[in-house]
């Protein structure tokens, strides 16, 4: 049985506070899940994002999606 974390690629996401800042970042590179997303969000495209970054891999991005979903899947109370 798979681990959710291997299921969405999440492996793919690394932290180190001694790169970037301690920021999630892909593989150990450096490049951030920050940047990833903040292309994506801009409209790039897939096919964009890999010719700019040419060490990513497609599921690098998608476990960048997948990050950000699970980061922000937190209940919040309102008083």
């Amino acid at each position: 049985m798979r681990t959710f974390e291997a299921m969405n690629g999440l492996e793919r996401i690394t932290i180190n506070p001694h790169q970037c800042g301690g920021r999630p970042c892909v593989r150990g590179m450096r490049i951030r899940v920050k940047d990833v997303l903040d292309m994506l969000a801009g409209g790039a495209t897939q096919e964009e994002i890999l010719s700019d970054f040419p060490d990513l891999e497609a599921e690098d991005i998608r476990a960048c999606i997948a990050y950000a979903a699970r980061y922000l899947d937190h209940a919040v109370l309102v008083a």
